[in-house]
């Protein structure tokens, strides 16, 4: 089984292709957010993939990175999801104005360590169960540094200006959940695994009701990864650009499951189609 997996926003962020600007400036206007131009390349990735024939068995997202997962599924279409995200991009952009906040990640460290230091604090939470040596703590700005500064590890603060994943984005989850319940959701094409809590959902309803929760619910990657691998998925994907959620796969330490990013993919088809061509067949003029 193959699985489509798309990173979020600690990915890394880059420029849409030129072609699609005007389609995503129509939707958005001329400002882009950078979360718009996250879930523009999922989700032109995810068309290339068509376009190639490599397609999911089934698929899943780390935080933002759920909607492109929805998208390649089919459950709504690219203005649609263009606009969801810019929404989304708006709601987490008010919540850091009037609660400023802030994300950690915490590497070497198992989660039970930052759980337990975290026991001791106000103000932080854990916000991404990442892998069994990656955690991401979201909290208060003014008590952020104090809570992880009781972890063991190496801390490396992620550029976002709010606390994502936590309570103090409770209104703005409030406000997704009103956007998400006015558009119309499609029956997934393939199951989508949620980061909410890793239960495999194939109807649209449990999709958008996902999503409902995704902005405040921690995300469970480790849970995702666990159910992928029940699943018996033997290699997996990740579109969208970079490969983050590829390199975090290794501290999972699963020899059935492997990964590759969609830019290397792609990469290795076009050599095997070259390859293809006469007289690229790396024999002799008779092919011997």
């Amino acid at each position: 089984m193959r699985a489509f997996v798309f990173p979020g926003q600690g990915g890394g962020v880059a420029e849409p292709a030129a072609e699609m600007l005007p389609g995503i400036r129509r939707i958005v206007g001329e400002r882009i957010p950078d979360q718009v131009k996250f879930f523009a390349n999922a989700a032109r990735d995810a068309d290339e993939s068509r376009e190639l024939e490599v397609r999911p068995d089934v698929v899943a997202g780390h935080s933002l990175g759920e909607y492109g997962a929805a998208y390649a599924a089919g459950c709504f279409d690219f203005e649609t999801g263009l606009w969801l995200v810019a929404q989304r991009d708006r709601f987490l952009a008010e919540a850091a104005e009037r609660i400023p906040g802030g994300m950690i990640a915490i590497l070497r460290a198992r989660p039970e360590e930052v759980e337990e230091a975290l026991g001791e604090s106000e103000g932080s939470v854990i916000a991404n169960y990442n892998s069994p040596r990656q955690t991401v703590v979201s909290g208060l700005r003014d008590v952020l540094g104090d809570a992880v500064s009781r972890v063991r590890g190496r801390k490396i603060p992620l550029k976002v200006p709010f606390a994502a994943h936590s309570p103090y984005v409770a209104a703005a989850g409030e406000k997704m959940r009103e956007v998400l319940d006015s558009v119309e959701f499609h029956v997934p094409e393939v199951p989508i695994v949620s980061a909410v809590d890793g239960a495999v959902h194939t109807s649209a309803e449990a999709v958008r009701e996902a999503l409902k929760q995704q902005m405040e619910a921690p995300v469970r990657w480790v849970k995702v990864v666990e159910t992928l691998a029940r699943m018996r998925v033997e290699e997996w994907i990740e579109l969208g650009g970079g490969s983050v959620l590829t390199r975090m796969l290794r501290d999972f330490e699963l020899p059935s499951l492997s990964g590759i990013p969609f830019e290397e993919l792609r990469t290795r088809l076009s050599q095997q189609a070259q390859n293809l061509l006469p007289g690229n067949n790396g024999g002799d003029e008779n092919g011997e």
